[in-house]
């Protein structure tokens, strides 16, 4: 059903928790799982810094998973929301899989990670609950 998937993280628990359910499903299925985080690539002299901790932090998560999962790792400069959105297309994914971190309140409203991914996005969109 899913050979395709994408996966956004950030040092939030719940993309954490988001991660975790994607590596799961991955494995259970023999889907190609792609693990994305965003830094900010906004300032020249630091953009190599920021990107080398991000490559560091994506590359923890799939070393953590278990070996029968297919994983990539990605570390894209700019918003959170647009680089899932960008891997995904890239990829042609079948399916997203975010965090419900910010889908209360206003930020629901005034597009908070989950919901711009889910406004956007090129494929279905799973948001794992984790509150």
């Amino acid at each position: 059903m899913y050979e395709r998937i994408v996966v956004g993280v950030s040092k939030a628990e719940s993309a954490k928790e988001a991660a975790r359910h994607a590596i799961e499903l991955a494995a259970r299925l023999g889907a190609q799982l792609h693990v994305v985080t965003a830094f900010d690539g906004s300032d020249a002299r630091r953009a190599g810094e920021e990107r080398e901790h991000a490559e560091g932090f994506v590359e923890s998560i799939a070393l953590a998973a278990p070996t029968t999962a297919s994983i990539r790792t990605h570390a894209l400069p700019g918003d959170p929301a647009a680089a899932i959105l960008e891997m995904a297309e890239v990829i042609d994914a079948d399916l997203i899989i975010v965090g419900n971190k910010g889908m209360k309140g206003a930020g629901r409203i005034l597009g908070s990670v989950p919901g711009t991914v889910v406004r956007r996005a090129p494929c279905s969109v799973l948001i794992v609950s984790t509150t």
